[in-house]
């Protein structure tokens, strides 16, 4: 009798802490969502930074190497955040996404079959058309597992005398998601801008279909896990500080040249 009082009170608690958290995630200021065609972006955030002309060519490449990206697929079981990260781009028109990925491999082909003589004439798959990557993007998460139960642990401990409510937040493998995207100048290999970007799991709450929804258990991806939705955000977060950050850019100077020698000498 006493842990079903207690597990009624973690619920109402919960359940407020949860409404602020909710009006905050608005899908239509937060969320990656919509389309993009060239200049032209349908539905997408409205907080989402916007440039009248891009700054140039860009290449998103994720370090596929790396630990944060083995947990987002193997315990988030999420997939690469490349596509969440070039939508956002060609929405905000900061930047004209080129591919550098898999799809390379299709480009490649067809070239390889124009050369083979197999494409109908006229088909114009000519060297000398593909557009340079000014820039390259590179996204990295940092994922804070600190008291990642919370009430969520706590709420768990009660079985299933909480229904989804117990189930979704004790679900949830991360308190806080910090987001890096790191910029770097193609032809000289210099970093010219960074950006952090983060979003916790009380960014959403339980507004994700609704606390008295029960469907939790089929959710997947970007746009319906509150994993993925914290990481969407998280990443529309950086790439906002990133624009800001770019739009004030001044290079940096290296008396003597970048690469020369630098000021910092050693001794004989």
């Amino acid at each position: 009798m006493k842990s079903a009082s207690i597990a009624a009170a973690l619920a109402v608690a919960l359940a407020a802490s949860s409404a602020p958290a909710h009006a905050q995630w608005s899908k239509k200021q937060n969320d990656p969502q919509g389309a993009a065609a060239g200049a032209n972006a349908k539905g997408a955030a409205a907080n989402l930074e916007y440039c009248d002309e891009p700054m140039g060519t860009i290449a998103v490449v994720e370090e596929q190497e790396g630990d944060w990206y083995r947990y987002l697929r193997t315990d988030l079981n999420l997939p690469s955040t490349i596509p969440v990260i070039r939508m956002i781009i060609q929405q905000s028109n900061c930047f004209v996404v080129v591919e550098r990925g898999r799809a390379m491999q299709n480009m490649m082909q067809e070239r390889a079959l124009m050369d083979s003589g197999e494409l109908r004439e006229g088909s114009s798959f000519g060297k000398g058309q593909m557009v340079a990557a000014d820039y390259t993007i590179n996204p990295s998460i940092n994922f804070s597992q600190s008291n990642a139960g919370g009430i969520g642990g706590a709420l768990g401990m009660f079985g299933g005398r909480l229904g989804a409510v117990g189930a979704v937040v004790g679900g949830l493998k991360f308190k806080k998601a910090e987001t890096m995207l790191t910029m770097s100048d193609n032809r000289s290999g210099v970093q010219i801008g960074v950006a952090q970007g983060n979003a916790t799991k009380t960014d959403f709450g339980l507004g994700i279909g609704g606390a008295g929804s029960g469907g939790f258990g089929a959710l997947g991806g970007y746009s319906s896990t509150p994993e993925g939705k914290a990481l969407a955000a998280a990443f529309a977060n950086a790439y906002n500080n990133l624009v800001r950050a770019m739009r004030d850019y001044k290079p940096q100077q290296v008396e003597g040249g970048l690469g020369k020698g630098g000021k910092l000498k050693v001794g004989d």
